[in-house]
């Protein structure tokens, strides 16, 4: 979990302390993913919801970012799938008010 915060830090410019971040683990034999046999043993899917408006370069940053910070800990990048699932700010929100409408302490055109 660290290794994807610290590369949403660097590559996104979010807060360090901003950790909203859910572990979702599953054993190798619940896997499916269509690769080949072995691989789930090492296999790690990265989902990430955010909102839009990072630039391409941004998103490349990330997603190099993530395999390299994983591959420190023996994960092959060739096994690191990531999805980025974005939306508007108005989209989200807390505390009853719409994300669009509070500052967020951070930018999100990066």
């Amino acid at each position: 979990m660290n290794a994807v915060h610290d590369a949403l830090v660097a590559a996104f410019k979010i807060p360090v302390e901003d950790r909203f971040i859910r572990l979702a683990e599953f054993a190798p034999h619940a896997m499916v993913n269509g690769l080949h046999d072995g691989v789930s043993d090492t296999y790690v899917r990265v989902t990430i919801d955010c909102f839009s408006g990072r630039s391409i370069a941004a998103k490349r940053e990330l997603y190099r970012e993530i395999v390299d910070r994983l591959g420190e800990h023996g994960v092959p990048r060739e096994h690191v799938s990531i999805l980025l699932r974005e939306g508007p700010p108005e989209n989200g929100g807390a505390g009853g008010v719409a994300a669009s409408d509070y500052d967020l302490g951070f930018e999100i055109n990066v």
